[in-house]
């Protein structure tokens, strides 16, 4: 349309991005790819440090992210070294599967709640009053395909991520009057070197690419995008 202009997508220059698991296999390509689009990114791991991505933006926040007084710690801090949040990224995660829910033993379903539901509800709670303060925000966590198709095997792992999107979609119900979203990527199988292990005779080719993850949740953080929230939005790669 004449005269029409459309916003670039380096609408993060300048932003204040945490970002939970960001040492992990897609922690790693999203911290960078953040860090290229010119955010300040605070990456948060079990065991992590600034010289892991050496660039003058990043900080490194040691801490595991077992309760919502941890998150609190975590997010406190952010605040302190850098005035405020104005996205978080939630990649922490994981998977145990192989047996039928019948056999599933209670360690691992609590493992797979812990790992995949608890995390991410310490941390959004522990960032949304900053967020709702400052009236703007965006959050961001990674789900899996897993959570809306039958997966045979991996009913614990499913169930987790599947009630990750029911509450972040209650959250984004309960925060769109202070313009803070909050969505949920599906990928597919990704092009890990976890996976990849993991699966040694697959046909990587039909996996999900890390960057193409990436470059949707950089997509979901900027402000040109402000009109997603309460989205579960898929990308399965070639294994559609």
């Amino acid at each position: 349309m004449p005269g029409h202009r459309v916003n670039s997508m380096n609408s993060l220059e300048g932003k204040v991005v945490l970002v939970t698991g960001a040492k992990g296999g897609l922690g790693a390509c999203v911290t960078d790819a953040l860090l290229s689009s010119g955010t300040t990114v605070a990456g948060v791991s079990r065991s992590i440090k600034d010289s892991d991505f050496p660039h003058a933006g990043f900080a490194g926040i040691p801490a595991e992210l077992s309760s919502s007084e941890a998150a609190r710690s975590v997010a406190a801090a952010v605040v302190a070294k850098f005035g405020r949040i104005d996205v978080l990224v939630h990649l922490v995660g994981g998977f145990a599967g192989g047996v039928t829910v019948t056999e599933t033993d209670d360690a691992t379903f609590e493992q797979m709640l812990d790992l995949n539901l608890r995390s991410a509800f310490y941390m959004v709670k522990a960032v949304l009053p900053y967020m709702r303060e400052d009236r703007k925000g965006r959050l961001i966590a990674v789900g899996s395909r897993a959570a809306v198709d039958g997966n045979a095997g991996a009913g614990a792992y499913s169930a987790s991520k599947a009630a990750l999107i029911a509450m972040m979609r209650a959250v984004a119900a309960e925060n769109s009057d202070r313009c803070i979203s909050a969505n949920v990527v599906l990928p597919g199988t990704m092009n890990t070197p976890a996976n990849r292990a993991a699966e040694p005779n697959a046909d990587t080719s039909k996996w999900v690419e890390p960057t193409q993850v990436a470059n949707l949740i950089l997509g979901l953080a900027s402000d040109d995008l402000a009109q997603v929230n309460g989205a579960a939005i898929p990308i399965y790669g070639r294994e559609v």
